[in-house]
Protein backbone atom coordinates (compact mmCIF):
# COMPACT_ATOMS: atom_id res chain seq x y z
CA UNK A 1 0.00 0.00 0.00
CA UNK A 2 1.60 3.41 -0.34
CA UNK A 3 2.00 5.57 1.74
CA UNK A 4 0.48 8.31 -0.22
CA UNK A 5 -2.34 8.44 -2.42
CA UNK A 6 -3.35 10.50 -5.02
CA UNK A 7 -7.11 11.47 -5.49
CA UNK A 8 -8.73 13.96 -8.43
CA UNK A 9 -11.62 14.53 -6.52
CA UNK A 10 -12.76 17.88 -8.61
CA UNK A 11 -11.44 19.28 -11.93
CA UNK A 12 -8.21 20.81 -11.29
CA UNK A 13 -7.64 19.45 -8.22
CA UNK A 14 -5.27 17.33 -6.54
CA UNK A 15 -5.69 15.35 -3.44
CA UNK A 16 -2.51 13.90 -1.55
CA UNK A 17 -3.46 11.60 1.06
CA UNK A 18 -0.65 11.04 3.57
CA UNK A 19 -1.05 7.53 4.31
CA UNK A 20 0.57 5.75 7.35
CA UNK A 21 -2.18 5.56 9.60
CA UNK A 22 -0.77 2.83 12.36
CA UNK A 23 2.19 5.67 12.67
CA UNK A 24 -0.16 8.57 13.08
CA UNK A 25 1.57 9.56 9.25
CA UNK A 26 4.82 10.44 11.05
CA UNK A 27 7.16 11.76 8.08
CA UNK A 28 9.46 9.22 7.49
CA UNK A 29 12.43 9.56 4.92
CA UNK A 30 10.33 7.13 2.46
CA UNK A 31 7.41 9.59 2.72
CA UNK A 32 8.58 12.69 2.16
CA UNK A 33 10.76 11.78 -1.03
CA UNK A 34 7.03 10.35 -2.29
CA UNK A 35 5.34 13.54 -1.69
CA UNK A 36 7.93 15.73 -3.05
CA UNK A 37 8.00 13.22 -5.70
CA UNK A 38 3.97 14.19 -6.39
CA UNK A 39 4.58 18.02 -5.50
CA UNK A 40 6.51 18.44 -8.46
CA UNK A 41 4.74 16.13 -11.06
CA UNK A 42 1.40 18.16 -10.35
CA UNK A 43 3.41 21.33 -10.10
CA UNK A 44 4.52 20.41 -14.10
CA UNK A 45 0.57 19.18 -14.73
CA UNK A 46 -1.23 21.96 -16.34
CA UNK A 47 -4.27 20.46 -15.99
CA UNK A 48 -3.89 21.11 -11.60
CA UNK A 49 -4.26 24.22 -10.87
CA UNK A 50 -5.01 23.58 -6.82
CA UNK A 51 -3.39 20.73 -4.25
CA UNK A 52 -4.93 19.59 -1.18
CA UNK A 53 -2.83 17.74 1.62
CA UNK A 54 -4.47 15.38 4.51
CA UNK A 55 -4.08 12.85 6.37
CA UNK A 56 -6.74 11.21 8.29
CA UNK A 57 -9.57 12.22 11.18
CA UNK A 58 -6.64 11.11 14.08
CA UNK A 59 -3.63 12.54 12.40
CA UNK A 60 -2.45 15.39 9.56
CA UNK A 61 0.75 14.09 10.81
CA UNK A 62 2.27 13.53 13.98
CA UNK A 63 6.14 14.24 13.37
CA UNK A 64 8.97 13.08 11.87
CA UNK A 65 9.86 9.18 12.61
CA UNK A 66 11.54 8.91 15.55
CA UNK A 67 12.98 5.81 14.85
CA UNK A 68 14.79 7.16 11.89
CA UNK A 69 15.67 10.19 13.92
CA UNK A 70 16.97 8.25 16.82
CA UNK A 71 19.60 6.76 14.35
CA UNK A 72 20.75 9.85 12.70
CA UNK A 73 24.22 10.76 12.75
CA UNK A 74 25.33 14.49 12.55
CA UNK A 75 26.72 14.03 9.12
CA UNK A 76 24.18 11.61 7.83
CA UNK A 77 22.97 11.63 4.15
CA UNK A 78 19.24 11.91 5.09
CA UNK A 79 19.79 15.68 6.02
CA UNK A 80 20.59 16.67 2.56
CA UNK A 81 17.38 14.19 1.16
CA UNK A 82 15.03 15.63 3.79
CA UNK A 83 16.01 19.31 2.34
CA UNK A 84 15.28 17.97 -1.26
CA UNK A 85 12.07 16.55 -0.40
CA UNK A 86 11.09 19.99 1.53
CA UNK A 87 12.54 22.33 -1.29
CA UNK A 88 10.13 20.55 -3.90
CA UNK A 89 6.92 21.86 -1.90
CA UNK A 90 8.81 25.62 -1.04
CA UNK A 91 9.43 26.02 -4.89
CA UNK A 92 5.61 24.35 -6.00
CA UNK A 93 4.11 27.34 -7.79
CA UNK A 94 0.57 26.11 -7.48
CA UNK A 95 -1.54 26.71 -4.36
CA UNK A 96 -1.28 23.88 -1.29
CA UNK A 97 -3.86 23.55 0.74
CA UNK A 98 -3.32 21.70 4.34
CA UNK A 99 -6.99 20.10 5.60
CA UNK A 100 -5.70 18.99 8.76
CA UNK A 101 -7.35 17.07 11.53
CA UNK A 102 -5.98 15.19 14.71
CA UNK A 103 -2.59 15.71 15.69
CA UNK A 104 -0.39 18.51 13.38
CA UNK A 105 3.28 17.99 15.72
CA UNK A 106 6.63 18.76 14.60
CA UNK A 107 7.16 18.37 11.13
CA UNK A 108 3.60 17.72 10.35
CA UNK A 109 2.82 21.28 11.41
CA UNK A 110 6.13 22.15 9.67
CA UNK A 111 4.40 20.74 6.56
CA UNK A 112 1.15 22.26 7.24
CA UNK A 113 3.08 25.35 7.70
CA UNK A 114 5.28 24.77 4.40
CA UNK A 115 1.23 25.46 2.20
CA UNK A 116 -0.24 28.27 1.27
CA UNK A 117 -3.67 27.92 3.09
CA UNK A 118 -4.81 26.27 6.56
CA UNK A 119 -8.23 24.31 6.97
CA UNK A 120 -7.97 23.07 10.42
CA UNK A 121 -10.69 20.77 12.43
CA UNK A 122 -11.96 22.24 15.99
CA UNK A 123 -9.69 19.01 17.09
CA UNK A 124 -6.60 19.83 15.80
CA UNK A 125 -3.68 19.51 18.50
CA UNK A 126 -1.30 21.45 17.10
CA UNK A 127 2.54 21.84 18.25
CA UNK A 128 6.31 22.02 17.64
CA UNK A 129 7.39 19.65 20.62
CA UNK A 130 10.86 19.29 19.38
CA UNK A 131 12.35 20.26 22.66
CA UNK A 132 10.81 17.72 24.52
CA UNK A 133 13.47 15.88 22.13
CA UNK A 134 16.40 17.46 22.91
CA UNK A 135 16.22 19.42 19.62
CA UNK A 136 13.89 22.19 17.69
CA UNK A 137 12.37 22.18 14.47
CA UNK A 138 14.59 21.71 11.83
CA UNK A 139 12.03 22.26 8.46
CA UNK A 140 11.46 25.74 8.73
CA UNK A 141 9.62 25.75 11.97
CA UNK A 142 11.07 28.57 13.53
CA UNK A 143 11.06 30.46 10.91
CA UNK A 144 7.56 30.47 9.41
CA UNK A 145 6.00 30.19 12.92
CA UNK A 146 7.46 33.44 13.71
CA UNK A 147 6.49 35.16 10.72
CA UNK A 148 2.73 34.01 11.16
CA UNK A 149 2.52 34.36 14.79
CA UNK A 150 5.71 37.19 15.87
CA UNK A 151 7.87 36.77 18.56
CA UNK A 152 7.17 36.53 21.74
CA UNK A 153 4.12 34.15 20.71
CA UNK A 154 6.43 32.23 18.94
CA UNK A 155 8.65 31.69 21.93
CA UNK A 156 5.96 30.76 23.91
CA UNK A 157 5.20 27.45 22.43
CA UNK A 158 8.60 26.60 21.03
CA UNK A 159 10.25 26.76 24.13
CA UNK A 160 7.81 24.51 25.80
CA UNK A 161 6.98 22.28 23.08
CA UNK A 162 3.10 22.74 24.41
CA UNK A 163 -0.16 21.33 22.14
CA UNK A 164 -2.44 24.50 20.97
CA UNK A 165 -5.73 24.13 19.94
CA UNK A 166 -6.75 25.05 16.45
CA UNK A 167 -8.72 28.34 17.87
CA UNK A 168 -5.53 28.98 19.37
CA UNK A 169 -3.62 28.63 16.26
CA UNK A 170 -6.47 30.46 14.23
CA UNK A 171 -5.58 33.50 17.18
CA UNK A 172 -2.17 33.68 16.66
CA UNK A 173 -2.67 33.49 12.32
CA UNK A 174 -1.06 30.38 12.58
CA UNK A 175 -4.01 28.52 10.61
CA UNK A 176 -6.51 29.78 7.92
CA UNK A 177 -9.96 28.60 8.86
CA UNK A 178 -11.34 26.23 12.05
CA UNK A 179 -14.39 24.22 11.02
CA UNK A 180 -15.88 21.00 12.34
CA UNK A 181 -13.43 18.20 12.14
CA UNK A 182 -15.67 16.27 9.99
CA UNK A 183 -15.98 19.22 7.29
CA UNK A 184 -12.18 19.68 6.88
CA UNK A 185 -11.40 17.87 3.49
CA UNK A 186 -14.85 18.99 2.30
CA UNK A 187 -14.04 22.61 2.85
CA UNK A 188 -10.69 22.48 1.74
CA UNK A 189 -11.69 20.93 -1.48
CA UNK A 190 -14.42 23.95 -1.29
CA UNK A 191 -11.66 26.64 -1.61
CA UNK A 192 -9.50 24.16 -3.86
CA UNK A 193 -11.84 24.02 -6.77
CA UNK A 194 -12.89 27.87 -5.96
CA UNK A 195 -9.37 28.84 -7.07
CA UNK A 196 -8.71 26.21 -9.62
CA UNK A 197 -11.82 27.74 -11.50
CA UNK A 198 -9.74 31.30 -11.30
CA UNK A 199 -6.83 32.32 -13.85
CA UNK A 200 -4.04 30.36 -13.31
CA UNK A 201 -1.27 33.57 -13.97
CA UNK A 202 -2.83 35.45 -11.68
CA UNK A 203 -3.12 32.78 -8.98
CA UNK A 204 0.42 32.21 -9.70
CA UNK A 205 1.84 36.03 -9.09
CA UNK A 206 -0.11 36.44 -6.24
CA UNK A 207 1.70 33.38 -4.53
CA UNK A 208 5.03 34.45 -5.80
CA UNK A 209 4.50 37.73 -4.46
CA UNK A 210 3.28 37.27 -1.24
CA UNK A 211 5.91 34.75 -0.40
CA UNK A 212 9.15 36.55 -1.80
CA UNK A 213 7.85 39.97 -0.70
CA UNK A 214 8.25 39.80 3.53
CA UNK A 215 12.18 39.17 2.80
CA UNK A 216 12.62 42.18 0.62
CA UNK A 217 12.22 46.27 1.77
CA UNK A 218 8.76 47.47 1.04
CA UNK A 219 10.31 49.39 -1.69
CA UNK A 220 11.39 46.03 -3.56
CA UNK A 221 8.53 44.19 -2.81
CA UNK A 222 6.01 46.81 -4.46
CA UNK A 223 8.32 47.15 -7.40
CA UNK A 224 7.91 42.91 -7.57
CA UNK A 225 3.95 43.65 -7.04
CA UNK A 226 3.92 46.20 -9.68
CA UNK A 227 6.16 44.28 -12.05
CA UNK A 228 3.94 41.03 -11.57
CA UNK A 229 0.87 43.26 -12.14
CA UNK A 230 1.45 44.97 -15.19
CA UNK A 231 2.90 41.44 -16.64
CA UNK A 232 -0.58 39.79 -16.06
CA UNK A 233 -2.21 42.52 -18.86
CA UNK A 234 -0.38 40.48 -21.64
CA UNK A 235 -2.15 37.42 -20.80
CA UNK A 236 -5.12 36.14 -22.10
CA UNK A 237 -6.67 35.51 -19.43
CA UNK A 238 -6.78 39.03 -18.50
CA UNK A 239 -8.84 39.63 -21.47
CA UNK A 240 -10.72 37.06 -21.22
CA UNK A 241 -11.56 38.15 -17.16
CA UNK A 242 -12.54 41.31 -18.65
CA UNK A 243 -14.71 40.53 -21.69
CA UNK A 244 -16.36 37.87 -19.20
CA UNK A 245 -17.22 40.77 -16.48
CA UNK A 246 -18.94 43.25 -19.72
CA UNK A 247 -20.74 40.71 -21.05
CA UNK A 248 -21.92 39.50 -17.62
CA UNK A 249 -20.72 35.53 -17.92
CA UNK A 250 -18.39 33.65 -15.98
CA UNK A 251 -14.94 33.53 -17.10
CA UNK A 252 -13.19 30.79 -18.63
CA UNK A 253 -9.24 30.88 -17.60
CA UNK A 254 -6.65 28.86 -19.63
CA UNK A 255 -3.53 29.76 -17.71
CA UNK A 256 -2.44 32.17 -20.85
Amino acid sequence: MSEITLERPLEGVALLRLNRPEQLNALNMSLRELLAHHISALSADAATRCIVITGNEKAFAAGADIGELARRTVLDADFDRSRAAWHAIEICPKPIIAAVNGFALGGGFELALHCDIIVAGEGAAIGQPEIRLGLMPGAGGTQRFVRAAGKFASMRWLLTGDRMSANEALRLGLVSEVVPDQEVVAHALKLAAKIAELAPLAVRAIKEAVLLGPDASLQTALTLERKAFQLLFASEDRSEGAQAFVERRKPQFKGK
